[in-house]
C-alpha cells in the first residue's frame, strides 16, 4: 500500500454531495459544519471562496477547491455581495447522515449561470492526519476543458436516475483524489516528504511495506533485505528523504493506527490494541504510547469518549 493511499484510507464519501445548483447573484452561500475536508467544483459561472481564516480565492468553471476545516467557508458571488448569507451543509460532516442529492443544500430557482457542487469529507481520526496537515485552508486546482472526471460529474447531476448518490459519491472520491495529486505535483510547489519519498527508488518500497504490515516485525535490517539494499543505505537514504528513521517513523504510525483502535473500538482492550499494532507486550505498548502521544492508551480512550 502507497503512503498516500494509506493516509487516504477511510477519506470516503457516502452521500456527501449535499448540494448543486445554478445559482443567481448575489449569492452567500455559508457551509457552517467546519467539515475535515470539503470538495468544491464548478462547472459553469464562478464565484469566490472565502475562508473563515486566510484570503478569498477565485474559483471558475471547470476549477476545484478543496477547504480544510475545522474553519467554516462562504461560497459568494462578489467578495462583499450584497446577498445574506445562507446556512448550508448543517450536518454534512457528519458520518452517516446519508441522504440524498439536495438533502441538506440551498435553494435556488435554476435560472443562473454558475453550477457548484460541493461534497463534506469527514475525514476524522489519527490514521489520515499528516495528510490533511499537508494541505493549505485553500488549495485550488484547474481542472481544465474536457476533463473526464468534471464531465462524468456534469452528465450525472443533470440527470435523476436510481444509483444516482452512488455514482456521485465514487466521483466525489475520484475528483478529490485527482485534485491532491495535482495540488501536490503542482510546479513549484513544496510536498511533504512523505510524498516525494514514495517515489524513490529505495525509500518508496520501503514506505509501502511499512504501510501494507505495520505490525510485522520489522528491523532495519529486515526492511533493508525486503527491500534489496543495505542495512545503511536503506537507514540513510530512508532518515534524508522523510526526515526520520525508519524505526522511529513506524512507530508513529503504529502510534496513530492504535489511537484510532482505542478511540473506535470501545471494548476492545489494551494488550487487544497492542497486538494489533505489532506489540506483544502490552506494557511496553504503553510506554511507547505515552512517550508518543502524551499519555496512556487509557487516558487517551477515557479523553476521546469526550
Amino acid at each position: 500500500m502507497d503512503v498516500f493511499g494509506d493516509l487516504f484510507r477511510g477519506v470516503r464519501a457516502d452521500g456527501s454531495l449535499f448540494g448543486s445548483s445554478a445559482l443567481s447573484p448575489p449569492w452567500a452561500l455559508h457551509f457552517v459544519d467546519g467539515a475535515p475536508l470539503t470538495l468544491c467544483t464548478v462547472l459553469s459561472g464562478g464565484g469566490w471562496i472565502v475562508p473563515e481564516q486566510g484570503e478569498p480565492e477565485p474559483l471558475k468553471a471547470y476549477e476545484t477547491a478543496v477547504v480544510r476545516g475545522p474553519g467554516t467557508f462562504t461560497f459568494v458571488d462578489e467578495v462583499g455581495t450584497r446577498a445574506e448569507p445562507v446556512a448550508c451543509g448543517e450536518h454534512c460532516a457528519t458520518p452517516g447522515q446519508g441522504g440524498t442529492r439536495h438533502r441538506r443544500g440551498w435553494h435556488d430557482d435554476g435560472g443562473g449561470t454558475t453550477t457548484l457542487i460541493v461534497g463534506a469529507y469527514p475525514a476524522g481520526g489519527e490514521i489520515g492526519r499528516p495528510l490533511l496537515d499537508a494541505l493549505p485552508v485553500v488549495l485550488r486546482v484547474d481542472g481544465g476543458s474536457g476533463d473526464p472526471v468534471l464531465d462524468h460529474l456534469a452528465a450525472e447531476v443533470a440527470v435523476d436516475a436510481p444509483g444516482q448518490q452512488v455514482v456521485l459519491d465514487r466521483l466525489l472520491d475520484w475528483l478529490l483524489v485527482c485534485t491532491l495529486r495535482a495540488w501536490f505535483d503542482r510546479p513549484g510547489g513544496e510536498p511533504p516528504a512523505w510524498w516525494t519519498a514514495q517515489r524513490d527508488p529505495v525509500v518508496g518500497p520501503a514506505l509501502r511495506l511499512l504501510h501494507a504490515e505495520p505490525a510485522a516485525p520489522w528491523t532495519v535490517a529486515t526492511l533493508a533485505g525486503r527491500t534489496g539494499v543495505s542495512r545503511s543505505t536503506l537507514a540513510k537514504r530512508f532518515t534524508d528523504l522523510v526526515g526520520e528513521p525508519p524505526l522511529t517513523y513506524l512507530t508513529h504510525r503504529r502510534m496513530a493506527l492504535a489511537a484510532d483502535l482505542l478511540a473506535e473500538r470501545r471494548t476492545a482492550t489494551v494488550a487487544e490494541v497492542a497486538r494489533a499494532v505489532g506489540y506483544s507486550d502490552a506494557f511496553g505498548f504503553s510506554a511507547a504510547f505515552k512517550r508518543v502521544r502524551g499519555a496512556n492508551p487509557s487516558e487517551f480512550r477515557r479523553a476521546a469518549r469526550g
